[in-house]
């Protein structure tokens, strides 16, 4: 099968032959026919995490449909249609035991510790435990995004932030996770702020609902002041030193800051000021992903049009782009939203 894959960390992608792939015994084979291309894919190819073991063919986010099975996978068939949350669960941790797969202990991804979904077929194992069932009324291209952005977003959100209609959402950096927590926040009700320092992201948040904010040295206080005194809950969809400490900034007393962003290197000890989060009884929660018994709320949503993932797509290529759109990253973006290339 034809596969994207690079054979060293900021080396520039190839389209490659690679061996077909083998369903494990209780697990899958995916044809895939829609993938996004997300930040963590950038920070894969740039040897930003170790789990990668070169050559590597990166992507995790996927829609696509079952082309082989192995013996022991009961609920699966050739011929259905599939997506799956970027974490492979092992089923049998005391996490996934207590329906948080999302952090299993023995957890496998694609696009990091195995091939991802930048090729025609991607392995699931455990499929069982993590493939979902994709209804007939969502395309593969906005399904693409449940797996990681769109599903990161609606776990943050909900499992983690608790938000709740009327509240106050700040979320800081509009990227594809960024406007796609615009999306799950709005559709709760909720009234969003949103932040970054892209005019045309900033221009795409509005679309969606969201009150822009340009971010700068004294975003914090204009967050407080368009929330009336806080936001109830924030998110930093980018991932720095400075949107994480913006974000518990612009935060209202008993608020919750969600990071959903990775900070890296020099960024990753950002000086949170703990004074504050004591006398203003804040809570700082972490969010990785989405768990395996989300999905059907949040497909239920999808389905009766509550929620719309599409809204969080800016762009759709071809699978012969996707080389040139892992390149492009190291660039500044040039339009907003989430890119999935469909094949």
């Amino acid at each position: 099968m034809r596969a994207v894959q690079y054979d060293e960390f900021g080396s520039v992608p190839a389209v490659v032959e690679v061996p077909d792939p083998v369903a494990p015994i209780d697990g899958v084979v995916v044809r895939v026919a829609a993938t996004g291309v997300c930040r963590s894919d950038w920070h894969a190819w740039k040897g930003h995490d170790d789990s990668v073991h070169l050559p590597h063919v990166p992507g995790h986010e996927f829609a696509g449909v079952v082309s082989s099975a192995g013996p022991d996978v009961r609920g699966f068939a050739v011929g259905d249609r599939v997506t799956a949350p970027f974490v492979f669960a092992c089923g049998e941790c005391e996490q996934c035991l207590d329906g948080a797969t999302q952090v299993c202990i023995r957890q496998q991804q694609p696009g990091f510790t195995l091939p991802g979904s930048y090729a025609e077929a991607v392995v699931v194992p455990h499929a069982d435990v993590n493939l979902v069932a994709l209804p007939d009324a969502v395309g593969f291209a906005e399904a693409a995004g449940l797996g990681c952005r769109f599903g990161t977003a609606y776990h943050a959100l909900h499992a983690r932030g608790r938000v709740a209609a009327g509240e106050w959402v700040a979320v800081f950096g509009c990227g594809g996770v960024g406007l796609s927590t615009v999306i799950v926040a709005v559709a709760a009700g909720a009234e969003v702020v949103a932040v970054d320092v892209s005019p045309a992201a900033l221009a795409r948040a509005e679309a969606l609902g969201a009150v822009p904010v340009p971010m700068d040295d004294a975003v914090g206080e204009a967050v407080r002041t368009v929330t009336g005194g806080g936001a109830h809950v924030s998110v930093d969809a980018f991932g720095s030193r400075a949107t994480s400490v913006a974000a518990v900034a612009a935060l209202r007393p008993r608020g919750r800051h969600v990071q959903v962003g990775l900070l890296l290197d020099d960024e990753a000890v950002p000086a949170i000021p703990m004074g504050r989060v004591i006398g203003d009884e804040l809570e700082l929660l972490g969010s990785h992903g989405i768990s395996v018994g989300e999905y059907a709320a949040m497909l239920d949503d999808v389905v009766a049009g509550r929620l719309r993932p599409s809204e969080s797509i800016g762009r759709t290529i071809g699978f012969d782009e996707l080389p040139e759109a892992i390149l492009a990253m190291d660039r500044p973006a040039t339009s907003a939203g989430m890119t999935v290339a469909v094949f």
